[in-house]
């Protein structure tokens, strides 16, 4: 019997050590300034971070400008939907994340702190071997009662640039970041964005805590999201008007769906109409 169940560990043992894909450290030339910026850091997630603490103690209010695409980022990404689809999840992630300690205020208002991103790089899935993964981990689930990892080919990437800025123009933290999807903690979709789309809001929580903090991000952190966040991910109403301008989370249905490995856009509608900056109409 043990020649039969070998193979069981010994396919996790090999994806552990191919099972991941590396996207490097872009820059879209967005930034008030670079000089700020550290040295690159981590290991699943790579970024370069600045952060001025002192500058961030008094911030009360925060407008989001919705994200954009730096120049050729996301041409590999034939569908305008679902380029929009993942600057969307930054904006959502961004606001729900911050709305835990500051007002988010609409576009049209003075906030003492303006919050943008930028996509440098996006890395399509293949949609081929994401849906053959799925398969493969759903089947395995059904016949020996867990899934197999991930196929460690095809993974899709992210790399993105993020501002915060005060009211008078001035840096008060920055990060370039960029991370690419693996076996284990990215969920298979098929669709040319499902995993840029996962990591989107990988970037957008992090960003946030390292604003909230006001450190760089690092270490194990432990902490319980508040009741307007929880509300937010089960699909309800965001706490502040200025967040709905990025439509709702999925909910328990699009968490559902994605366990499927279904594309985001059968069950996220709000990147189909990218936020508008009402300064600009």
């Amino acid at each position: 019997m043990s020649f039969k169940v070998a193979p069981l560990f010994v396919l996790p043992i090999a994806m552990v050590m191919v099972g991941c894909s590396s996207i490097p450290l872009k820059d879209a030339g967005t930034l008030t300034t670079y000089k700020n910026l550290g040295p690159a850091k981590g290991n699943t997630s790579k970024s370069r971070t600045f952060v001025d603490k002192n500058g961030l103690a008094n911030v009360r209010t925060v407008k989001i400008f919705p994200t954009s695409y730096g120049f050729n980022a996301g041409a590999q990404i034939k569908d305008p939907q679902d380029r929009a689809l993942v600057s969307n999840a930054i904006n959502r992630a961004l606001c729900i994340a911050l709305s835990n300690k500051y007002q988010i205020v609409p576009l049209g208002q003075p906030a003492d702190l303006t919050v943008k991103a930028v996509i440098s790089d996006m890395v399509p899935t293949n949609k081929k071997v994401a849906g053959i993964s799925k398969a493969a981990s759903l089947g395995s689930s059904a016949v020996i009662g867990f899934g197999i990892p991930r196929l460690p080919i095809g993974f899709g990437g992210l790399a993105v640039e993020g501002e915060a800025v005060d009211a008078y123009g001035v840096q008060r933290a920055a990060i370039i970041w960029a991370r690419g999807a693996n076996s284990f903690t990215t969920g298979a979709r098929v669709s040319d964005v499902g995993d840029a789309y996962s990591l989107a809001s990988s970037f957008g929580n992090q960003f946030a805590e390292m604003l909230k903090d006001g450190k760089q991000p690092g270490g194990f952190k432990l902490s319980l999201p508040s009741s307007d966040q929880i509300k937010a991910t089960l699909g309800g109403k965001p706490k502040y008007a200025a967040c709905e301008a990025f439509g709702g989370t999925k909910g328990l249905v699009g968490v559902v769906a994605g366990e499927f490995g279904a594309p985001p856009s059968w069950t996220d509608r709000a990147g189909a109409a990218p936020a508008k900056d009402p300064s600009h109409q």
